[in-house]
């Protein structure tokens, strides 16, 4: 029996397995058998498109002083 994915597609149970199984995917040799991936609730998918919405209406300086101060946050407990 093959082990199934988080979404349920069947994956080798083997590491060699699975790196032979994504390697043909690549290639073009097996289909991908995974279905397209759907937001899970209509509350993800007014965020995404919200998330979007904001980054459209973004300056580049304000987008560069919301990475500095998400930088600084990252780097602030680093010793």
């Amino acid at each position: 029996m093959m082990p199934k994915g988080p979404r349920g597609e069947k994956r080798p149970a083997d590491v060699i397995g699975a790196a032979v199984k994504v390697m043909r995917i690549a290639t073009g040799e097996e289909p991908d058998d995974r279905e397209e991936q759907t937001p899970a609730s209509a509350a993800a998918q007014l965020g995404k498109l919200g998330g979007a919405a904001r980054a459209r209406n973004l300056t580049p300086e304000k987008r560069a002083e919301i990475a500095k101060k998400a930088a600084a946050k990252r780097w602030e407990n680093k010793d």
